[in-house]
């Protein structure tokens, strides 16, 4: 958490490039992908980047670990609920949302697995679970993302080679799509909480 409340200052700044050149259009495209008039929960909301696309939840709670990008979603808040709470211990009871999703989160969770369980809990029955992350991609990128991955954890505590599906999946949620995006360093990740 100490390394986001670090970055919180310099996120937006940092990103602004791919925002406006292909992540703004990735953020859109998941948040399209949530039913109109959810419950919703955004995991890891960071500075907020996700409001403007909210579209029309019947309601929205917006999580996330780090106090410093918490202070930073409140000026951009659109009526959401800002929380802050660990992923792997989420504070809602069971079948709170219709619909969950994170942007770029999950690289950064030490222990996805349970994030994933706990999602499982607060989402309904047949709810669905959108994710945008970046990922372990296949071939020799991979093997070049593994070698990534030991100065991105000791530098900014961010895993670079995750199998975010196949995690998400093992923790027993439902594939229904995965969009590859940059050669599958980026995965648009589509999985429905079983009945």
């Amino acid at each position: 958490m100490a390394v986001y409340d670090s970055f919180a200052r310099f996120y937006d700044r940092l990103f602004a490039p791919a925002e406006r050149r292909f992540l703004g259009r990735w953020r859109q495209e998941t948040l399209s992908l949530i039913p109109e008039g959810s419950r919703l929960l955004e995991l890891g909301a960071g500075t907020g980047a996700n409001f403007e696309y909210y579209g029309s939840p019947e309601r929205v709670v917006s999580s996330e670990l780090s106090c410093e990008m918490l202070g930073f979603a409140a000026v951009k808040a659109r009526g959401n609920a800002l929380i802050q709470a660990n992923a792997e211990e989420l504070p809602f009871a069971a079948d709170s949302f219709d619909a969950a999703f994170a942007t770029l989160v999950f690289c950064s969770i030490p222990r996805p697995e349970l994030a994933f369980a706990d999602l499982r809990r607060v989402v309904r029955p047949g709810g669905r679970v959108v994710l945008l992350e970046h990922v372990r991609p296949p071939g020799l990128l991979g093997m070049m993302f593994d070698l990534l991955n030991f100065a991105t954890v000791a530098l900014i505590d961010d895993h670079f080679n995750r199998r975010t599906a196949e995690v998400a999946v093992s923790s027993g949620l439902r594939l229904i799509e995965n969009r590859r995006k940059l050669a599958g360093v980026v995965n648009l990740i589509v999985l429905e909480n079983p009945e």
